[in-house]
């Protein structure tokens, strides 16, 4: 683990085969902790997953997320156990509700109690990965299965979540947190969240990682990367539905969501004006390298265990390395300090 821990993904726009997998390596070769790649509708995530582990040794392999109903609770599990064993244990199971365009308009599934969803399938999901019967709860006249393997290693499962009882939800039952576009003056609130949550499992003790997906642009010219974030941020806010506006409206950014609106009406135009500046220092990381690594060093100062590197689609090879760089000196760890003098 490196002294301040980080992690990379990439935006779900991204579809180039070649460059999903080969950010995996040159994160590893770099010294990043984790690679943590989202469902899309492109390619099947868990064998990019699959591919990744057997072209690294060291990165923490992670879905970030898989939609709860595209999948049976025992195709998660199975796969999950899968691939924990071709990373040789590196593998964590990150879940999430997704959005109702995508469950609806690529997998054909209502999108329905998106939060009691999350739990069956968290529960179910646990169970089969411990070697116990799926406790059933829709087939319940059905006799339950078990998985027919002995998993050598357990698997870490992490929720994607953003409404405060789901944020509680991954308390209760989850390892990790995987919120999106979360605004980092929030998470402390997350935190206490997350403690409500296990409280609520009845261990209130238990430690739950959180890992914030942040939008980074770097550039040398400020100006540049600048305009990089506000199109990431615009482009949420204007283009995914109403479920990052409304989120983000619940914790005191209405006017700002407001003002984004119309800078990109009656056209997109990529625009976050000056007044909504407090959206970009919330929500993202840009900036000169320097300046990267000072925002992004705020997160962790703000209660993240492992930022992730969000990466924009059709960037060219060297302009991921170069994102990817202006971090190396954040990732060194103690042992290459310390033998450095």
């Amino acid at each position: 683990m490196s002294a301040m821990p980080i992690g990379v993904s990439m935006m779900p726009l991204e579809n180039r085969h070649d460059t999903l997998i080969d950010v995996a390596t040159t994160a590893e070769r770099l010294g990043y902790d984790s690679y943590f790649l989202p469902e899309t509708w492109a390619y099947d995530v868990t064998v990019l997953m699959a591919e990744a582990a057997f072209r690294t040794q060291r990165l923490m392999l992670g879905t970030g997320i898989l939609g709860v109903w595209g999948r049976s609770a025992g195709t998660l599990a199975m796969g999950a156990a899968s691939l924990a064993e071709a990373s040789s244990g590196r593998f964590v199971l990150g879940l999430g509700a997704s959005t109702a365009q995508l469950t609806e308009g690529l997998h054909d599934v209502p999108f329905v109690a998106p939060l009691a969803r999350m739990r069956r399938t968290v529960v179910q999901v646990r169970a089969l990965l411990r070697g116990e019967r799926v406790p059933l709860g829709v087939a319940t006249g059905a006799r339950p299965l078990k998985l027919n393997l002995a998993l050598r290693t357990e698997v870490p499962i992490f929720l994607a979540a953003l409404t405060d009882e789901s944020v509680r939800l991954a308390g209760e039952l989850a390892d990790g947190w995987l919120p999106f576009l979360y605004p980092r003056r929030s998470l402390p609130h997350g935190l206490a969240l997350l403690r409500e949550g296990a409280a609520r499992s009845g261990d209130a003790d238990r430690r739950v990682s959180v890992y914030p997906s942040i939008p980074t642009v770097v550039a040398n010219d400020p100006t540049e990367a600048r305009a990089g974030a506000a199109w990431f941020v615009s482009f949420y806010l204007t283009t995914m539905g109403p479920l990052y506006r409304r989120s983000l409206a619940r914790q005191g950014f209405g006017r700002e969501i407001d003002l984004v609106l119309g800078a990109n009406t009656p056209r997109f135009a990529a625009a976050v004006p000056p007044e909504a500046e407090v959206l970009l220092e919330e929500l993202t990381v840009f900036g000169t390298p320097a300046q990267a690594r000072e925002r992004l060093a705020q997160w962790h100062a703000a209660g993240a265990d492992m930022p992730l590197v969000f990466i924009g689609p059709n960037l060219a090879p060297d302009e991921i390395e170069r994102t990817l760089t202006a971090f190396a000196p954040m990732l060194e760890s103690e042992r290459a300090r310390e033998a450095r003098g």
